[in-house]
Formats: C-alpha cells, sequence, structure tokens
C-alpha cells in the first residue's frame, strides 16, 4: 500500500491545532478544506519573491499579484474565524475548564481585558498558522530519513518494543523513556530545520563593529541564519550525515537553551508552540513506527532536494510503503 504522507500530515495537523484552538474537528471536505486551503495561501505568499520589496516604486503595478492575493485571503480568514466564534458564543452545551479549549479562555477574557473580537480572530489565526505546517513539515523530513536509513529505523522500533511493548500503543507519557526517538527528532531538527532563517530580525539602530572586521551600518536588519549553525562542520562532526547518536552522546536542548540548536527561536520571542509542536512531533512518529515498518515505493524514489520558501519544504512529498510489523 503506497502512502503519499504530506497530503495525510498536514490534515492531522491542522485537525490537532483546531482541536486545541477550537475544540472542533474537521474533515477533508466543505469548512476543512477551506482551512486548508487558506493555510497553504498564507504559506505560498509569505514563501514568495517579491520584487516590491526591493523596489518599491512597483508596488502600485503588484507585478506578481501578491498584494491583490492577500486582500482576497484576509477577508476569506475573518468569515470562517468569525463564524466560529460566533458558534462557539450561541452554544447550548455549558463549558468547564476541564473540557475547555483556547478559544473558551480568549472568550472568557473578553469582557475584562478590552479584548475585541479582531485581536482574537489575529492570535488564533496566528496559532492555526504556524502550528499546521511546522509540524508536517517535521514529521515529514524525520521518516524520510528513517525510510532511507533502515538500521535507524530498526533501532527505533527495538527501543519501542522494549519500552512500550508489542500489546499497546505508545503514550504520551512513553516519550520521555525514549532517548533514542528523542536523538532521531533532534537530528531531523538539524538537518532539516522547518524555518531556516529564524524570525528574529532585528533592525540595528546605530553603526557596529564586530570582532572580526565586520562593520554593520545603522539601519541594517538582520537576521539568524540557524541552517548554516546547524551545518557548521566546525560546531557539528559530519554535519551532512543523518547521526541521531550525536545526541545520545551530547545533550542539547533544543527549546533555545542551546544555540547551536535552537529551531524554536530564543529568550523572549520564542515560539509558544514549541511544547506543543515537539509533543506532537515525537507521539506521532513513535506511533508510525511502533505501528509499521516503512520502505521507499519504488515507484516514487526518496528525493531529498529541499526548497525554500518560508519554510524548508520537500520539492517531492515523500511517497512511503507501510508493512506491518505489530498486531494491535
Amino acid at each position: 500500500y503506497v502512502t503519499k504522507m504530506r497530503r495525510y500530515l498536514q490534515m492531522a495537523a491542522l485537525n490537532n491545532i483546531m482541536g486545541s484552538v477550537f475544540g472542533i474537528r474537521l474533515d477533508g471536505e466543505g469548512e476543512g478544506r477551506q482551512v486548508r486551503e487558506m493555510v497553504e495561501e498564507g504559506f505560498e505568499l509569505l514563501g514568495a519573491f517579491n520584487w516590491v520589496n526591493h523596489l518599491p516604486w512597483l508596488r502600485p503595478l503588484d507585478p506578481l499579484r501578491g498584494y491583490a492575493r492577500c486582500a482576497r485571503l484576509v477577508p476569506r480568514v475573518r468569515t470562517v474565524v468569525q463564524r466560529i466564534i460566533n458558534q462557539h458564543r450561541q452554544s447550548p452545551v455549558p463549558r468547564d475548564t476541564t473540557h475547555s479549549d483556547f478559544l473558551d479562555v480568549l472568550l472568557s477574557l473578553q469582557g475584562h481585558h478590552n479584548l475585541h473580537d479582531d485581536d482574537i480572530i489575529a492570535v488564533l489565526w496566528e496559532m492555526i498558522f504556524r502550528g499546521t505546517d511546522t509540524v508536517a513539515l517535521v514529521t515529514q523530513w524525520t521518516m524520510v530519513e528513517l525510510v532511507l536509513n533502515e538500521e535507524m529505523q530498526g533501532r527505533a522500533q527495538v527501543e519501542l518494543e522494549a519500552v512500550v511493548g508489542r500489546d499497546t500503543s505508545v503514550r504520551d507519557e512513553d516519550i520521555s523513556r525514549l532517548p533514542f526517538m528523542q536523538a532521531v527528532v533532534k537530528e531531523s531538527l538539524r538537518m532539516h530545520l522547518p524555518g531556516p532563517l529564524l524570525s528574529w530580525a532585528r533592525l540595528c539602530t546605530v553603526d557596529v563593529d564586530i570582532a572580526g572586521g565586520m562593520h554593520v551600518p545603522a539601519r541594517t536588519k538582520d537576521m539568524v541564519n540557524m541552517w548554516y549553525i546547524t551545518h557548521d562542520p566546525q560546531i557539528w562532526e559530519s554535519p551532512h550525515e543523518f547521526r541521531p547518536e550525536r545526541f545520545i552522546e551530547q545533550k542539547v536542548d533544543v527549546r533555545g537553551n542551546d544555540l547551536r540548536l535552537a529551531p524554536f527561536g530564543a529568550g523572549h520571542r520564542v515560539c509558544p508552540g514549541k511544547a506543543l509542536g515537539l509533543t506532537t512531533i515525537h507521539l506521532w512518529l513513535a506511533k508510525l513506527v511502533h505501528h509499521y515498518k516503512w520502505i521507499p515505493s519504488p515507484q516514487h524514489p526518496v528525493d531529498l532536494t529541499e526548497v525554500l520558501k518560508l519554510s524548508s519544504q520537500m520539492a517531492t512529498p515523500l511517497t512511503g510503503i507501510p508493512t506491518t510489523i505489530n498486531n494491535y
């Protein structure tokens, strides 16, 4: 059975975040398709080249239709999110803190903190937008490496069988007892960062001279090239090889406390969804590898070519063949 993983992972990631944010689940049709298309359009717009960024006088002409597409997307987003907000307000089902979602929390604060619907829409869409494609991307890239590295996949399965067993499924609490699976995820994040250029853009307000003879003039915008850091041979031995064991030998915290590998950023502007994202990725990968042995499809060779847009995407999405190895 040949599986094109990207489509399933994207829909699973969308439903995961929609459940946390809105407490609802979408199918692949109707509103589910509409939300997925809006997320894809947003990523396409943010990652697309635009001449206007380099030649501002072209903006009235909008040669690549970027502004026109944004003008169509924004009201679509507002309409869908506002409809879900209104449905929450009209819901006859009593909501308590045990079963409430993030929208319930925001609505409960609305009367006390001067929180308008426009503010809520902006916060919720940011969570949906940022929490969908990144999780699917990291999961897919990690599966690509495991499909190509049969030995690593087998080692992860041996660990899962020892810790979880053959007759039960992986749970959230099992992840902390799976050091090799955690190392696999870290190595995937190092090699295939979902956001190679971190959104740490800063504006230099004065001229600065940096050690090494580099001069940074005032009004220069700087960003962190995390991809270069994670592939620097002075920091990482054999940086272009997939070697999860490096994270067994050395402890690296990917949550922003070690700048050798900080895929979620660091400091006050660190990604607020890092814990949810890491938990989801670990659990999904553990379940996929625990239940199945994955092999590449002969008709669709694995292609590691990257396409840099807003995130680092696969030029050719993974197509794999799952073979059942456990009976549940």
